[in-house]
């Protein structure tokens, strides 16, 4: 089975000898204003290999310096289990926080229960988002357009989404003052 594709894989390719910058390869200097390619090269400076870049994208001693700050494995794994240590102490004091929000929870819902039953009951109701009432599936009969999408869109409970976010400035269009929100039948 001979295929070209073999035939390239075997074949070894050779690595680039010259430490040219990828990025300016087919670009010429414009010999009018030397000014944008100063402003360009220190915006974006070449990837040659060979020096440190200024915006640390290569670095060759980084591990020098590491090595130099860090003298030794033990000394690392110590640092490391001190910052495992520290990472414990702030995921356990999240999480007494939230057990003591959700006990605070749990205290007002009981209190709410004891002091008007009837709120309780209300606040803890399961309804089905997608249930509609006689009197809705009437209204939803008569309505036709943006109106009725508007209703059938609706979700009980959750934002309604004909509302505007408020904003700082008003609109470019202006108000709409014929503007009447679809009555919702409860």
């Amino acid at each position: 089975m001979s295929s070209p594709l073999l035939a390239l894989g075997k074949q070894k390719l050779p690595l680039r000898v010259a430490q040219t910058s990828v990025r300016y390869a087919g670009r010429q200097e414009s010999g009018a204003d030397p000014r944008n390619d100063i402003i360009r090269r220190a915006l974006y400076p070449s990837n040659i290999r060979n020096r440190a870049s200024p915006v640390g994208t290569w670095r060759p001693d980084v591990g020098r310096r590491l090595q130099r700050a860090i003298p030794s494995a033990q000394a690392h794994e110590t640092i490391e289990r001190a910052w495992f240590l520290h990472q414990r102490h702030v995921r356990r004091a999240r999480m007494a926080e939230l057990e003591r929000k959700f006990e605070s929870v749990q205290t007002a819902m009981e209190t709410l229960r004891h002091v008007a039953p009837a709120l309780y009951a209300e606040a803890n109701k399961e309804e089905d988002p997608r249930a509609r009432s006689s009197a809705e599936m009437e209204l939803l009969k008569k309505l036709k357009g943006p109106e009725k999408k508007a209703v059938e869109a609706r979700i009980r409970g959750l934002f309604p989404r004909e509302l505007r976010i408020p904003t700082d400035t008003p609109p470019r269009n202006g108000w709409t003052y014929e503007f009447a929100p679809v009555a919702h039948p409860t």
